[in-house]
């Protein structure tokens, strides 16, 4: 069966992951990613940087589909750029599930939106536009996960939490069951977070 082509825009150490992912699950066909200027006609992994950011449009006609393979430390600000450049331009961003992943069937996952390897996500959830679900994450019933988070390996996010929109959760961080935190949060690594945390709070155990 021919597969559909997919451009895969962001050039560093998180597209590398999510060509494994791609690759692994025989997913979709990557014609080639988008890199910095400097970048172009450089590799990542066996894919040839095709362009940068100015060349996008151009290259719908080369796929339909794009993802977006940058990554996110604290701030969402230059994925969510892309992510609003992106459906502008007019290409669609699916939703990629590494099939390593136990995903219920009474969750759901919206475009854009990456749930990564030996990832637990259970029912009743609800995760938004472009987010990073990292490898090892435990997602429990009825949490909700706004646009833009990046959950990072192996956090535990215990039930009916709810996680506001461009929000970081560090590696190995832990959520007290029916939290809930704000938008443009920092939640960093190893935490436990035990109440409630307001927007736009960098929060340091």
């Amino acid at each position: 069966m021919k597969k559909d082509k997919i451009l895969l825009v962001g050039a560093g150490g998180h597209a590398i992951s999510c060509m494994e992912i791609i690759e692994s699950d025989d997913l979709y066909e990557i014609v080639g990613v988008i890199g910095y200027k400097s970048e172009r006609n450089k590799k990542v992994l066996n894919y040839n940087i095709i362009g940068c950011d100015d060349n996008l449009s151009n290259l719908l006609s080369k796929s339909k589909n794009a993802f977006i393979t940058i990554g996110q430390i604290k701030s969402s600000s230059l994925r969510k750029k892309m992510f609003t450049k992106l459906i502008k331009i007019g290409y669609k961003l699916p939703t990629i599930i590494s099939s390593t992943s136990l995903v219920s069937r009474h969750s759901y996952v919206s475009k854009g939106s990456i749930v990564m390897k030996n990832t637990v996500i259970n029912a009743g959830v609800k995760i938004g536009k472009n987010c990073i679900i990292n490898n090892g994450a435990i997602i429990e019933h009825g949490v909700e996960i706004g646009d833009h988070c990046h959950i990072s390996t192996g956090v535990i996010i215990n039930g009916d939490v709810k996680i506001g929109n461009g929000t970081f959760i560090g590696s190995q961080s832990t959520i007290k069951e029916g939290v809930k935190i704000g938008t443009n949060s920092i939640i960093g690594m190893g935490s436990r977070v035990l109440k409630n945390i307001d927007n736009n709070i960098t929060h340091m155990n």
